[in-house]
């Protein structure tokens, strides 16, 4: 549960908007692209911004040092640039998924368990109802707190996939748009 709830903080913390994209991040800059390249301080000021920024900026910086670059060469440059900012966003998500299988695994065995101490018990002491539904009442608690940590968690994981997915796309489409704008001004030159 501890080690749940703290990938749910960092990834909430991490997946925030203001850190990966920003929605007043790309309009100053296809307009800016629309006449000429900002320069490299707001190139700088750019990439520090937000995971979008860092993104944009490569792609400026990539047509500022090869002003002749190929479509197919800039879109690459950001395709694999892109990847390395996915798997930013998707980390920890496969353990949070593993830590809301396994919780309710380890609750299920906890309980199988319990009830096996149980019978164990109640065969050597002989028949006490009491006791075995006592005993039965304890060993269930297993899989209680296996659900616990278990239903949490795989909401919380299906969220932070679905946020990691939403800004993902906005990422590609960020980029795209960039790679639209950076063409068109190839070509005024």
């Amino acid at each position: 549960s501890i080690l749940a709830m703290a990938l749910i903080l960092e990834r909430l913390w991490f997946l925030r908007t203001s850190h990966v994209a920003p929605p007043e991040a790309i309009e100053p800059v296809l307009l800016q692209c629309q006449t000429t390249l900002p320069t490299q301080q707001q190139t700088l000021e750019l990439s520090k911004s937000s995971l979008l920024g860092t993104l944009l900026a490569l792609g400026i910086e990539r047509v500022r040092s090869q002003p002749l670059i190929s479509d197919a060469s800039l879109r690459q440059t950001l395709e694999l640039e892109g990847r390395l900012t996915c798997a930013k966003l998707e980390k920890h998500l496969p353990t949070l998924a593993t830590v809301a299988s396994v919780a309710t695994l380890m609750g299920l065995l906890g309980t199988v368990i319990g009830m096996i101490d149980i019978f164990a018990a109640q065969s050597q002491m002989g028949q006490q109802p009491a006791q075995l539904a006592q005993g039965i009442s304890m060993a269930l608690y297993n899989t209680a707190f296996g659900l616990v940590v278990a239903i949490p968690s795989l909401l919380a994981w299906r969220w932070l996939r679905s946020r990691a997915d939403h800004h993902i796309m906005q990422l590609e489409v960020a980029c795209e748009r960039l790679i639209h704008q950076l063409q068109q001004l190839q070509r005024q030159r």
